[in-house]
């Protein structure tokens, strides 16, 4: 997913993995809430339209009314007839500023999991099974 502030319309534009095993309606409504997450969609902005996600992606149109669909249901976007499909809600809690020293961090930590030998997947594994024990002890 890149994020573009200054690049027409949308400040987002998706990207497909054809090898993830998602399917590709949920790729573009996980994108969509990682940069709502992230601070990079705030409200008011607009997703791209359905033809320029099509033309870009290659994808069946109804592809991106499913994943608008999900993203309304989930009150996080809002359809406006002839005018585009609109972020109405945010997912972020975190500043910015705490985001970039998160990060900082969180990039000498992968840089260390990497010298150790770890992986892609064995990073993803061990941050997966940590969190869900932090989880699970948080509801205990």
């Amino acid at each position: 997913m890149l994020i573009d502030k200054n690049a027409g319309e949308s400040p987002i534009v998706f990207r497909l993995d054809p090898k993830s095993g998602v399917p590709p309606y949920l790729q573009l409504v996980q994108q969509t809430e990682q940069a709502l997450r992230l601070g990079q969609l705030t409200v008011g902005d607009r997703l791209p339209k359905v033809k320029e996600v099509v033309a870009a992606l290659a994808i069946n149109p109804n592809t991106v009314l499913k994943a608008y669909r999900e993203l309304e249901h989930k009150g996080l976007a809002v359809g406006r007839p002839g005018q585009g499909t609109f972020i109405e809600a945010t997912l972020g809690g975190v500043g910015l500023r705490e985001q970039t020293a998160l990060r900082r961090r969180l990039e000498r930590w992968l840089r260390e999991a990497a010298q150790t030998g770890l992986d892609d997947e064995g990073i993803a594994a061990l941050i997966n099974s940590t969190l869900q024990q932090f989880r699970s002890r948080e509801v205990a």
